[in-house]
């Protein structure tokens, strides 16, 4: 029933910058260091954010070392190794461990829509790797979902899984499984945050905080700090933001974001296009009051 792995507060899920089509290296470790020095408690590379199904495996691969050796032990790093087949899930997951990765986000498996049994098994594979594992209950994106029952089950019974990312949008999900177990709870979606750690969460996998840290790390450390009232206004300041990071599919808007501030260019890998033009003056207004000078 999990190990002593500390995955709790303000975690992000780092974008992959890119230029030219190949991965821009010089902008991932800026970035990395932003959420250092921003009060980042966890890196979390190669997930939806990260465009992981669009990188190739050699550049996952490298993805994570890099994140790996920038974080320098400085704060944890959970690092994307899911897949719809069990056997890539395995080579990506022993890579993580062998790369010096704290933990792993392994998502549902997707599009070949496995029973309830199904993901048990195939999570119960990955953790004879011996990596720390956290679900990854994303629906919306995999068209199937994790059961409560199957998470608290999976968590009491595989010893290696100590958390999950729950990103389906249903509060009841996160509330069905903190009053059943204890395991860690990390909230999938920046606009309920809040809410989840309300009944139980334990904190978020960010995508605003790719470009606000400080600001993701203040709404977590009100939360538990017992400060209800000023998490809820650091929640409705940033609400406007939350929402706007998925006018479009993420991570089409934080690129669009990061872009602006100067911060990576504004690549994304096809399928995923950039931002539609009348989408960017209003997130640019948007950022202006946290000291983001964007310019759309």
């Amino acid at each position: 029933m999990g190990t002593d792995i500390n995955l709790e507060g303000s975690m992000v899920a780092l974008v992959t910058p890119f230029s030219g089509g190949e991965v821009d290296w010089d902008a991932l470790a800026r970035l990395i260091e932003l959420q250092i020095e921003g009060g980042t408690q966890g890196l979390v590379p190669c997930g939806t954010t990260g465009e992981s199904p669009t990188l190739s495996h050699d550049e996952h691969d490298k993805v994570i070392e890099f994140t790996v050796a920038k974080a320098a032990g400085r704060l944890p790093v959970v690092a994307g190794t899911g897949s719809n087949a069990t056997a890539e899930a395995v080579r990506l997951t022993q890579h993580a461990k062998d790369a010096g990765a704290d933990a792993c986000l392994v998502v549902n498996p997707y599009y070949n829509k496995p029973t309830q049994q199904g993901m048990y098994d195939h999570i119960a594979r990955l953790a004879e790797i011996g990596l720390p594992i956290v679900l990854y209950n994303i629906p919306s994106r995999t068209g199937i979902e994790l059961a409560a029952e199957t998470v608290v089950r999976m968590y009491e019974e595989i010893e290696m899984v100590v958390a999950v990312k729950e990103a389906t949008g249903k509060l009841d999900m996160a509330s069905a499984i903190a009053s059943s177990c204890d395991i860690t709870i990390l909230s999938g979606d920046d606009s309920l945050t809040l809410p989840i750690c309300s009944v139980g969460g334990s904190g978020v996998i960010s995508v605003l905080a790719n470009i606000l840290p400080h600001e993701v790390r203040k709404l977590c450390d009100a939360i538990f700090a017992g400060d209800m009232a000023e998490a809820c206004r650091q929640h409705l300041s940033l609400f406007g933001l939350f929402k706007g990071m998925f006018v479009e599919t993420n991570p089409i808007p934080i690129k669009a974001a990061l872009s602006m501030a100067g911060m990576i260019q504004n690549e994304l890998r096809l399928p995923l296009v950039p931002l539609s033009p009348q989408h960017r003056a209003p997130l640019a207004d948007m950022l202006k009051p946290f000291g983001v000078d964007a310019t759309p």
